[in-house]
């Protein structure tokens, strides 16, 4: 597996790829005001059955990403892209911002993932950066567990993040 920074042939490929999933729980959100308090409270919830879900919709800003300058690394085997990431280095706010971790299906839970997030998160060390940080949609239990299992902690959501409004939670990881 060769990991390297994408250039604009290989963004065609990342498009390309499918970043849908399935789960059978989802990150279920209450929200309630009590004598003046805002009470959320977030849980896995069961799903009756598998959902499959599709990777929200933005292929417009990966160019966009790569013309400013942001860390998009692939990973391919035999001129093939298997996946890759989208990291915005943020030195103002002190963190990296990672957009989009995908990994094409056929390749899931071989390490790729993981040595794609790995990658990143030296780039934002080697920027001085304290803190990396990303959204995962509510829906995206796989995703939130990769997270979790790679030292992310749950620290805020966006009632409407997504186009398809969505909720997004935010995870985030010292460096």
């Amino acid at each position: 597996m060769h990991i390297y920074r994408a250039d604009l042939k290989d963004l065609t490929a990342c498009l390309t790829l499918n970043g849908s999933y399935e789960t059978d729980y989802v990150w279920q959100v209450t929200q309630r005001e009590d004598d003046g308090e805002v009470i959320s409270r977030f849980r896995p919830a069961r799903l009756p059955r598998t959902m499959r879900v599709p990777y929200p919709s933005w292929g417009e800003g990966l160019l966009a990403h790569q013309e400013r300058g942001d860390l998009i690394l692939v990973a391919a085997e035999a001129f093939e892209v298997r996946g890759y990431i989208d990291q915005e280095c943020q030195p103002d706010e002190d963190i990296a911002w990672i957009h989009h971790l995908v990994v094409g299906p056929p390749f899931r839970r071989h390490g790729i993932g993981e040595t794609l997030l790995a990658r990143a998160m030296q780039h934002a060390r080697q920027q001085g950066l304290s803190h990396v940080m990303t959204a995962v949609q509510s829906k995206n239990y796989p995703g939130i567990s990769f997270l979790q299992r790679r030292g992310f902690t749950f620290c805020g959501y966006n009632e409407r993040y997504y186009r398809n409004q969505d909720i997004a939670l935010y995870f985030a990881c010292g460096l």
